[in-house]
């Protein structure tokens, strides 16, 4: 990934947690598949974390809340490293199953940008 200017990798990581979010809402369906089996109520997973993405979001959107708002989105994207597992896990065709593995180690630099948001913040 291409390293973003301070003043423009806010708003990009903000407009991907927004977007990760809507889809919570618009494609539920999907998020409630891959919330770990030992989780009930995948629905209401599902719809937690939307919401908690849509705050994350709004939080880095904002330069007075940008450093809590990225140290939060570095700690959503380890949490949700599971689901992801489950993802991998749970893919039905070699194509899903190559995809899911594949996207589990992206998790890392989600978190470095989080983390780099965070520290220009500071």
């Amino acid at each position: 990934m291409p390293r973003l200017s301070s003043s423009t990798s806010p708003k990009v990581l903000a407009g991907f947690l927004a977007g990760a979010g809507v889809m919570h809402f618009a494609t539920p369906t999907f998020f409630d598949a891959i919330v770990p089996k030992a989780l009930p109520n995948p629905r209401a997973w599902t719809h937690v974390s939307g919401v908690a993405e849509l705050a994350v979001a709004a939080a880095v959107a904002n330069p007075r809340t940008r450093r809590a708002g990225a140290g939060a989105a570095a700690l959503l994207f380890v949490a949700v490293f599971p689901a992801n597992v489950q993802a991998a896990a749970s893919a039905r065709t070699p194509a899903e199953k190559a995809l899911t593995w594949a996207r589990l180690p992206l998790q890392a630099p989600l978190v470095r940008w989080a983390l780099r948001v965070r520290a220009d913040a500071a």
